[in-house]
């Protein structure tokens, strides 16, 4: 009976073998697929360095009582028209807050990084701020930061002295598209120039082509 039994065993060896040896299929659950960390809402690219703009050529400006507001979107694409020292300043700032936001857009699930530099600018003693007020109208939604990162000692306190400046960086939601006109409002002022200031980066583009062409540079880089 031993024997019986033993041959049996092999018998079945052999019948898996001849139907390839496949295991069976993993009960385990799939992996789900990370969300996409796409860091820039415009895709093309063109070489850093042959820029020759400056950061107030490519920012949205309101004056807001006694305080000057400026904006300008930290996206790679854009601040790769400015001049070579504007875009290693602006470039290292936001890689130096890397960590900050990637933590941040984890907490919120946001597939994008809309970072902007927002700076207030004090135009009278004593001048009051709310940081929190800003907003980014594009395609008919209006945005508000998601947090805000300040930059400068003092920010908190949302008052300025008279030419002092109180820096941060705004994290927006997903679908702020610099390709289409974006609208920056803050308490009923406005600034809707973000139309001009495509063609402005566009012209520039095509230049900064020109020039990387002629000393063979890779647009990718």
């Amino acid at each position: 009976m031993s024997r019986i039994v033993r041959l049996a065993a092999v018998a079945a060896m052999v019948g898996c073998a001849s139907t390839g040896g496949a295991p069976a299929p993993s009960t385990a659950p799939r992996e789900s697929r990370p969300p996409s960390t796409r860091t820039d809402t415009a895709p093309a690219l063109v070489p850093a360095g042959y820029g020759t703009l400056r950061q107030d050529d490519i920012a949205l400006k309101m004056q807001v009582d006694q305080v000057q507001v400026r904006a300008i979107p930290l996206d790679e694409s854009v601040i790769r028209v400015l001049a070579p020292d504007s875009y290693r300043s602006l470039h290292g700032l936001r890689e130096s807050k890397r960590d900050a936001i990637e933590r941040l857009a984890g907490r919120y699930l946001l597939r994008e990084r809309n970072v902007w530099l927002v700076s207030f600018f004090g135009l009278a003693p004593d001048a009051r701020f709310q940081p929190g007020e800003l907003t980014l109208t594009v395609s008919g939604r209006d945005y508000r930061p998601v947090e805000i990162l300040p930059l400068s000692a003092g920010f908190g306190e949302q008052r300025l002295d008279q030419r002092e400046t109180q820096t941060a960086l705004y994290l927006f939601g997903d679908g702020v598209n610099l390709s289409q006109p974006i609208v920056a409002r803050m308490q009923g002022r406005q600034d809707a120039s973000w139309g001009d200031i495509l063609q402005r980066i566009e012209q520039e583009r095509a230049l900064i082509r020109g020039r990387a062409a002629r000393t063979g540079a890779d647009g990718g880089r």
